[in-house]
């Protein structure tokens, strides 16, 4: 990617110049997963103009910690500052430094600020002490913090409840690209493809700019994923492990729910997952669920007609998923497995899955498309198993993955389906879509207009089964900024 180019993030940027703007002092947080482009948006965005930079050292001890502080010191500063012995004298001599500039407007930039706190080391005191004594009354000072561990930022930071409690004046979290803008973001690193390889490759990558720039222009698609996976010392095959201990401190437990979920592809309720797990009925559960779902690792919903207890999970990281399916289990002898696997059932069972789960990340794109943008609305699933009415008829069981509830008396009925061409809807097919929206009337009793909507690649084939279609999605639809 060309230099000092930021793709997306404009309402992030907004906010860092309407800060900026101001004369009032702030404590900036930035957090979100790993490689999604936390310090490259900072950076950039400020063009390394910061008049203090630091950033912490992955299980670093303090006074290494320390000792690289110093030296960061000295270079803003151009003072020899003796080497500080704890933090608080740390955070002294930054502000004795900060005390001699002679600006309006001061910008420092604390980069992974989790690994800064280790063991026994007093950081978080020494940051709350500089904070509060000094930097918070200090008019025109901007202290922007980033973190990946996304457990420490809003449990120690965000939402401390000691001495930093209420005193973060804004949050931003930083979530992966849309296809919209992953597609940008590839063209400017040079990738000439087409929209259905970038919308494959998201499928794999999600939309992380760490992942997506380690694909070179001169492999095609899958010697790309061959070599990020599958080759020797392929880049992103240990990155599941070290994502996991990176951003969250319980790594173990976030990683067993994430698995947990990522083999029940309709998504688990919470006692579900407890018991797959035989956990006990403690809340550590409850705050590794929410934490997952901030992270956009999970996806919590509601069915139709159920309350906020009947809330489900599941798993919609999409390189989870992909780890997970292919890469966890393989042997690494295979150095062409994803060519390799070009028409194998399980990809192709895989494909239907992860397109599902771009669809429900691009709901905005979705609702734009059938021209309900500004209509309010909610987004659902439903199912049900097998049954006997009171007539003793027997009803199949069925499951709708996307439901749009609108205020304007309809529901979008929503089929997500991954094409290689244009969608042919058979006469099987059309059976069984009438006969699922039959079966969601009879058990939900809802008096709503119910619009069967085609999400697809390329869009469906007309013919004399298409005609129950009120409105189609295709792939570029998704792909709208």
């Amino acid at each position: 990617m060309k230099d000092n180019e930021i793709i997306g993030r404009q309402k992030e940027r907004a906010l860092f110049d309407d800060i900026c703007a101001t004369e009032k002092p702030a404590l900036v947080a930035v957090y979100g997963r790993r490689r999604v482009g936390k310090t490259f948006l900072v950076r950039e965005h400020f063009k390394g103009n910061f008049d203090f930079y630091f950033t912490g050292s992955y299980q670093m001890p303090r006074q290494g910690q320390l000792s690289l502080f110093n030296q960061e010191l000295r270079r803003c500063s151009g003072i020899e500052f003796p080497l500080a012995k704890d933090w608080i004298t740390a955070f002294n001599q930054l502000r004795q430094y900060l005390e001699s500039v002679g600006k309006e407007r001061i910008v420092l930039f604390f980069d992974e600020l989790p690994w800064m706190e280790t063991p026994k080391s007093g950081f978080m005191q020494a940051f709350s002490y500089f904070w509060n004594t000094w930097a918070s009354a200090r008019q025109g000072l901007k202290l922007f913090v980033c973190g990946s561990a996304t457990t420490w930022m809003l449990d120690k930071l965000i939402g401390d409840k000691g001495g930093l409690y209420g005193r973060v004046t804004h949050t931003v979290y930083l979530a992966p690209f849309t296809l919209g803008e992953t597609e940008a973001y590839l063209k400017t690193n040079g990738i000439r493809w087409n929209r259905y390889q970038m919308l494959e490759a998201y499928m794999i990558m999600g939309g992380v700019p760490f992942y997506l720039e380690l694909l070179k222009p001169k492999l095609t698609f899958d010697q790309n994923m061959d070599n990020l996976f599958f080759a020797p010392q392929a880049p992103l095959r240990m990155e599941y492990d070290f994502l996991f201990r990176s951003l969250f401190n319980d790594a173990q437990l976030y990683r067993q729910v994430v698995e947990t979920l990522a083999k029940r592809a309709s998504g688990m309720s919470r006692r579900q997952i407890k018991d797959a797990l035989g956990l006990g009925d403690g809340g550590m559960l409850t705050v590794v669920l929410e934490n997952l779902v901030r992270c956009d690792f999970l996806r919590k919903f509601t069915a139709f007609g159920k309350t906020e207890r009947d809330a489900m999970y599941q798993l919609t990281d999409l390189f989870c998923l992909f780890h997970l399916r292919f890469v966890a289990n393989n042997n690494g002898q295979d150095h062409h497995f994803w060519s390799n696997m070009r028409e194998n059932p399980s990809r192709m069972t895989w494909r239907g899955y992860a397109f599902e789960q771009v669809c429900l990340q691009h709901i905005p794109q979705i609702k734009e498309a059938i021209g309900i943008k500004a209509v309010l609305s909610n987004v659902c699933s439903w199912s049900c198993p097998t049954f006997i009415d009171n007539d003793g008829n027997e009803w199949k069981g069925t499951q709708i993955d996307l439901l749009i509830d609108r205020r304007d008396e309809v529901i979008n009925v929503c089929e997500m389906k991954f094409a290689n061409d244009t969608y042919i809807i058979d006469k099987d097919y059309e059976v069984l879509l009438r006969r699922r929206l039959t079966t969601f009337r009879h058990l939900t009793r809802t008096r709503k207009a119910l619009h069967l909507t085609m999400i697809t690649t390329y869009g469906i084939s007309q013919n004399s089964h298409s005609g129950d279609v009120q409105a189609e999605v295709t792939m570029d639809d998704l792909f709208d900024r």
